[in-house]
């Protein structure tokens, strides 16, 4: 949360709220698309990847900075549809 000089807190105005929730619901169906679409096993495993990249990629424009929290909340759904897929560990 943003802090003034005098370290006191500013709150998010309701707009700003509102642009984190959309930007959030895109992400999620983001992710959901590209597990259903390597679920259906048309792709190779290396196209899989690359989706798999290339949704990393827009989920850091959409949030800078917050790789670690994308690894911890998306990568094990990723890692999981690739091993039922494609018995990649």
């Amino acid at each position: 949360m943003p802090t003034l000089l005098d370290g006191a807190k500013l709150d998010p105005t309701q707009e700003q709220i509102d642009d984190e929730s959309r930007r959030i619901r895109r992400l999620r169906i983001l992710v959901q698309l590209t597990v259903e679409t390597i679920a259906e096993g048309e792709l190779s495993a290396e196209e899989a990847s690359g989706m798999i990249a290339a949704t990393r990629r827009v989920a850091l424009e959409m949030f800078p900075g917050k790789e670690h929290a994308f690894d911890l909340i998306y990568r094990p759904q990723f890692q999981r549809v690739m091993h039922a897929v494609y018995r990649l560990q």
